[in-house]
């Protein structure tokens, strides 16, 4: 579980992970548009950033005044993430786990941009989101607006914006945005993305 798909068949361990990884970057550096987007009005508080990979999201939140707390199931994505904070002068707590293995937070701000998180044949996966969140706190979820060709996994197999939306949808949360907007990316394993589906929504106080 880490940042987007790229076009490889998407890795089922944290060992497939690692290898993903290699030995060099595959993320463009920058942080997401669209958590930039949803977020900058944001006061800052807690944050959990889920599948953090080589921590360029963290990173930024943390730059602005976010507690925050990056999680990914890849060590050499971690490792390298460590070194980006150290790099910018900004302290953030790493996780080296899969998401849902435990409770966590909750947390003001629950990112989760593009993340490879497996559904369990039930909503164990989509409920470890909503309880992550604090009451009054958001989850923003984005991922891509998938079409019929081939992305080496199965959507249906991964918890995907539609989910969080039908699961959150009538348990106390409100869905302050629920939208497909066009993304440009230059560079990194994620450009050759055009669509992101976004959903930002905010637990009841």
């Amino acid at each position: 579980m880490t940042h987007e798909h790229a076009p490889h068949r998407t890795p089922e361990t944290a060992a497939g992970w690692d290898e993903r990884y290699g030995a060099t970057h595959i993320w463009s550096g920058e942080p997401n548009g669209a958590l930039m987007a949803l977020t900058s009005d944001l006061a800052p508080g807690t944050a959990l950033d889920v599948g953090c990979g080589e921590g360029a999201d963290a990173v930024w939140l943390a730059r602005r005044g976010w507690t925050v707390t990056g999680l990914d199931v890849s060590r050499v994505a971690v490792d390298r993430a460590r070194a980006a904070a150290e790099a910018a002068g900004v302290e953030i707590t790493w996780l080296i786990e899969g998401f849902g293995e435990r409770p966590l937070g909750p947390f003001d701000l629950v990112s989760a941009q593009y993340p490879a998180v497996p559904k369990r044949g039930d909503d164990a996966a989509v409920r470890a989101f909503a309880d992550a969140v604090t009451p009054g706190g958001r989850l923003v979820f984005v991922h891509h607006e998938l079409d019929e060709t081939s992305h080496g996994f199965d959507p249906a197999d991964y918890v995907m914006p539609e989910d969080v939306v039908t699961y959150l949808t009538g348990q106390g949360w409100q869905i302050e945005t629920n939208e497909i907007r066009e993304r440009h990316l230059e560079r990194g394993a994620g450009s050759g993305h055009s669509r992101d589906r976004m959903v930002v929504a905010r637990r009841g106080a």
